[in-house]
């Protein structure tokens, strides 16, 4: 019996299955095969990439020839650590390589590549990090609302007794001063608290609640915006909250409007990702909206901190927004990411589509 027979699963379903990026390259390094982990860390196709010498088909790997062809005619492999990746206006990587030569099946000479993206492994660190804090955020805004809550009450009902018992119509503005404000605080507070049901959850595409939200934000376009689009069809149905999910996109593309200042170009794209880990869990597969803008960027002192509340670049902002975003987001278990540049702001909604218990 062949190793294939005993455990009834194909090698290459295996290699696919790794974390780790694995790239074949024959004697004349030409790439023999990538996983798919190797397609997602450098943004290639194995379809594409089949028989073309490496540098061509991986331009992150075109200065290391030398490095390549001394392992494959010395037969000896190496591992280098924190190697830092470039291709032209590309995305640097960081990644950790090793290079192994080998003999393939026709007994000539072969190298097997090896990456683990450091990148990855940060940006779930990161992404952990974030998701504990907004969890003691929320745990802390709870017991402040709820605190709040109860002597504004009791200062809104003071506040119509008053009324009742004054007849001078110019003392009664001061109770109705008194009384809007307490209504506007407990606005607040209920927005602090978030939503007050859990998700309803039923099969949707994820196009239609996109659509939706640039239907509306489309009617109040100013004339020098552009909301485009660049979805994929291919997206399965996901199990979803369609309010909270228009909740969610209408908030971010409506902050990238906002940013623009009357001029840019906003860009709504949907793909799919594997192998994506979010608050310590691998989804074998992930949908990912991402709303793009071109405006001026958020600032990089308060790009870490965008997701916490009160925090606001705009001074008639609540800082509000996107922390009940991710919170709905979180209750979707997705998770939101956010990169931003001069140039180019990128906020990334990403749901596992395959079922989570809840």
């Amino acid at each position: 019996m062949s190793p294939r027979d005993s455990i009834g699963v194909r090698p290459d379903t295996i290699l696919d299955n790794l974390k780790t990026a694995v790239v074949c390259l024959d004697a004349r390094l030409r790439v023999t095969y990538l996983n798919t982990a190797s397609e997602m860390l450098f943004g290639v196709s194995a379809r594409h990439c089949g028989s073309e010498p490496f540098d061509r088909a991986l331009p992150y790997l075109a200065d290391h020839r030398h490095k390549l062809e001394s392992a494959l005619y010395e037969g000896a492999a190496f591992t280098e650590r924190e190697l830092h990746l470039r291709a032209g206006v590309g995305e640097p990587l960081t990644v950790d390589c090793t290079v192994t030569p080998f003999t393939d099946r026709n007994g000539c000479s072969a190298l097997l590549l090896e990456f683990l993206s450091l990148d990855r492994q940060l940006r779930i660190s990161r992404d952990d990090q974030m998701r504990v804090q907004n969890l003691a955020n929320r745990e802390m805004i709870r017991g402040l609302a709820h605190e709040i809550k109860n002597p504004l009450g009791g200062l809104r009902g003071a506040a119509q007794l008053l009324e009742r018992e004054i007849d001078d119509n110019g003392l009664k503005e001061f109770t109705t001063v008194i009384i809007r404000e307490a209504d506007r605080l407990q606005n607040l507070v209920d927005g602090l608290l978030g939503p007050r049901r859990p998700p309803n959850k039923q099969p949707l595409n994820i196009h239609e609640p996109l659509e939706h939200v640039r239907a509306l934000i489309s009617s109040d376009l100013p004339e020098g915006i552009t909301l485009q689009r660049d979805f994929d069809p291919s997206i399965p149905d996901i199990k979803a909250d369609r309010e909270q999910l228009i909740q969610t996109l209408f908030n971010l593309v409506g902050n990238a409007v906002t940013a623009l200042e009357g001029n840019g170009d906003i860009l709504l794209r949907t793909r799919t990702q594997r192998l994506f880990t979010i608050g310590g869990t691998q989804h074998r597969l992930v949908a990912r909206v991402d709303v793009i803008d071109n405006g001026p960027g958020i600032p990089r002192d308060l790009l870490p901190r965008i997701f916490h509340p009160m925090v606001s670049s705009r001074a008639e902002g609540t800082g509000m927004g996107l922390p009940i975003a991710q919170y709905l987001i979180h209750l979707h278990h997705g998770l939101i990411e956010c990169e931003s540049r001069p140039g180019q702001t990128v906020f990334s909604v990403i749901l596992p589509l395959e079922a989570v218990d809840d």
